[in-house]
């Protein structure tokens, strides 16, 4: 059985490398506690085909 809480599992994707139009996608996958942060999520993240740091928003 899953454990109940407020922390859930998120996935990052890079915005940047889907405005050039490049194949493939830089994606994180975190955790986050839903009660402190129910926003979207948006971190500074390392794209290693761009191969510099990126800004990551959270999707669904």
């Amino acid at each position: 059985m899953a454990k109940k809480g407020n922390r859930i599992q998120v996935i990052l994707e890079c915005t940047e490398h889907k405005a050039t139009g490049q194949p493939g996608t830089s994606r994180y996958v975190t955790t986050k506690n839903r009660k402190n942060t129910p926003d979207r999520m948006e971190i500074k993240k390392y794209n290693r085909v761009l191969r510099r740091y990126t800004v990551h928003k959270e999707i669904k």
